[in-house]
């Protein structure tokens, strides 16, 4: 799985189990994207060298999705969340989604504070090692001019 980091430097975690996978489904009523849950069944979440979890643990992202879906937090400030599957943030309130209805592989960020949803990656392996990038900037600046193939 570290040859999909580029190199960079990353904490990963224990596993996650196939039993707690389908108890994750289960609890948000839809199953988890196939790359994000083969990447779960390597390691639960992806830290980056500063500790900002760019791939939540998985009941993280059961317990931020349900929230986001349930309405009634957001209702009136943003678009639904209904067709997306946060699984990782910036550490500075943007998170990164992958869109489940209908399922693809590009990786999405929200900005929280404009409600815009942008493509930053083709799948969860590049939006990684974007991510992980050590390039100096401070996080989010990474993402503000996605290009295929960057």
């Amino acid at each position: 799985m570290r040859e999909i980091f580029g190199g960079a430097s990353a904490e990963c975690r224990a596993p996650v189990d196939a039993a707690a996978l389908r108890e994750a489904e289960r609890r948000l009523g839809r199953a988890v994207p196939a790359q994000l849950g083969a990447l779960l069944r390597e390691t639960d979440g992806v830290a980056d060298a500063y500790g900002t979890d760019v791939v939540w643990p998985l009941a993280h992202i059961v317990e931020q999705n349900l929230l986001f879906w349930s309405g009634e937090a957001f209702a009136g400030l943003y678009m639904p969340f209904d067709s997306l599957l946060f699984f990782g943030d910036n550490g500075g309130g943007d998170q990164f989604a992958l869109v489940v209805a209908p399922e693809r592989d590009d990786v999405f960020v929200w900005d929280h504070e404009t409600d815009s949803r942008m493509w930053v990656a083709g799948g969860i392996d590049e939006y990684l090692r974007r991510a992980l990038a050590q390039d100096g900037d401070e996080g989010g600046d990474r993402w503000r001019y996605p290009l295929r193939g960057s």
